[in-house]
């Protein structure tokens, strides 16, 4: 009965690992196809399909890290982790060659003047088809991956810790590897008895243990994602008003378009992109924790540098200086806080709730990207209504607004201190599942080289 229960257990979650992978790829290609007879209509339809994206993407981004974290070893975990959030980066990559390969297309095939010329005119009915097919490209590397996927079997820990069948998890694994495994049986019946490791996740036990560095990976992904998403979404005001692409007006909506993706592609290139392989070399000598700090405080500090003498850089001979100043706070994003975020949730916590608190994390920092998304568009506006972007109220301007989110990075440095550091240990050794301490559990502190319990 129970194996039978057990069997019924990891069809679901296969199940469900199908249904967030398909719905990704399914969704992708319906956000393209969003359909309206106004652009209201057209919107909403997107709206509806993007939040079923992020469904599919929100289980999947959880699964993807604490996978990763369960096959690795502890030696080399951080770095495999990081590569797999590293591939982020490659399609960031080819989301703006396929922006710029399609919008350049489309401006020799249907040209068309600038917005101050004609403003109708400018905006031809072709061009809708551009953001279409930028949109539907996503769904091609999740479908090739799919059979991949599927075929893969459940990490042996989860197995083991959580389905308790030890045996299970020793024949995935001879297969995984290729050589014959032995079922540790009474090593997992004597830790899955153990009263200490079956806590849920909203019970006192785990505040106790865990609470802390819960609290320290959420808030530092919840400020990050402020700072990351509002850089990236307000990238063409930034360009615009140091004058590396031209003012919207001045352009076709195609060529807008080419222009502010090869801006875009430009500063990812040669910062965004390498920050994320820096991570993937440096962070099993380093350490998380070190490079967390690091990337945090780099962010203020060029943020700082950038926003006080805003008026210095904005000059036209001093852009390029402004470029590279810009350009580098991507880079110790990607080398620091957007990548250990993702990575330290994936080794800290108990198997059986590993991704659970993967996703809380993820959900923190998403909520954020919000914040960012809209909060800092209104924001970042000129103080003077009348140069405002059309339809946008006036708000602190571009200087303000990078104050503001050097600020944030600052807190986020702060907040770091409650981030444990897994470099080196064993995901049992961290979560504390091999031993009986009744959740005294120690998680090593970076700050003085010594465990100090939590």
């Amino acid at each position: 009965m129970v194996k039978e229960q057990l069997e019924v257990l990891r069809a679901l979650d296969v199940a469900k690992t199908q249904l967030y992978h398909f719905t990704a790829i399914f969704i992708a290609v319906a956000s393209g196809l969003s359909l309206g007879n106004h652009p209201k209509a057209v919107m909403a339809t997107l709206c509806f399909f993007r939040f079923w994206l992020g469904f599919g993407i929100g289980g999947d981004y959880p699964l993807s890290a604490t996978i990763m974290s369960e096959y690795a070893n502890k030696k080399t975990r951080g770095a495999f982790i990081a590569a797999v959030f590293a591939m982020q980066g490659t399609g960031i990559l080819a989301g703006g060659i396929m922006a710029i390969i399609v919008s350049s297309i489309f401006d020799k095939q249907f040209p068309a003047p600038a917005y101050q010329v004609d403003a109708l005119a400018s905006l031809p009915p072709e061009s809708d088809y551009i953001w279409r097919i930028i949109v539907i490209f996503g769904a091609i590397p999740a479908a090739l991956t799919y059979y991949w996927r599927m075929k893969m079997p459940e990490t042996a820990r989860y197995t083991a810790l959580v389905e308790k069948n030890a045996e299970r998890a020793a024949a995935d694994m001879s297969k995984v590897l290729n050589k014959e495994i032995k079922a540790e049986t009474e090593m997992v019946e004597r830790m899955t008895a153990d009263a200490s490791n079956s806590f849920g996740l909203f019970s006192m036990q785990f505040l106790k243990r865990h609470g802390l560095p819960l609290l320290g990976t959420t808030s530092t992904w919840f400020l990050l994602d402020i700072a990351f998403y509002s850089q990236n979404l307000f990238q063409k005001d930034i360009f615009t008003a140091i004058g590396w692409i031209p003012p919207a007006k001045t352009m076709s909506a195609s060529e807008e378009v080419f222009k502010i993706a090869r801006a875009q592609k430009l500063i990812a290139l040669c910062s965004t992109v390498p920050g994320y392989w820096f991570t993937v070399a440096f962070i099993d000598i380093m350490g998380r924790w070190a490079i967390q700090m690091m990337g945090f405080f780099f962010m203020t500090v060029f943020m700082f540098a950038i926003a006080f003498p805003y008026n210095y850089w904005s000059k036209k001979e001093n852009r390029i200086g402004f470029v590279i100043m810009y350009a580098l706070t991507f880079f110790f994003a990607n080398f620091g806080p957007n990548s250990t975020t993702f990575i330290v949730p994936a080794e800290i916590f108990p198997a059986r709730l590993r991704s659970t608190c993967h996703g809380i994390l993820a959900a923190a920092g998403k909520a954020e990207a919000i914040i960012g998304a809209f909060g800092f568009l209104y924001a970042a506006q000129n103080q003077d209504p009348k140069k405002t972007d059309h339809g946008y109220p006036a708000g602190i301007g571009v200087k303000n607004s990078l104050i503001v989110l050097g600020v944030i990075n600052f807190i986020g440095m702060l907040f770091t201190f409650l981030v444990p550091e897994p470099n080196g240990k064993s995901l049992e050794e961290l979560s504390g599942e091999n031993d009986g301490d009744d959740g005294e559990n120690e998680y090593p502190r970076q700050g003085n080289n010594r465990s100090v319990p939590v």
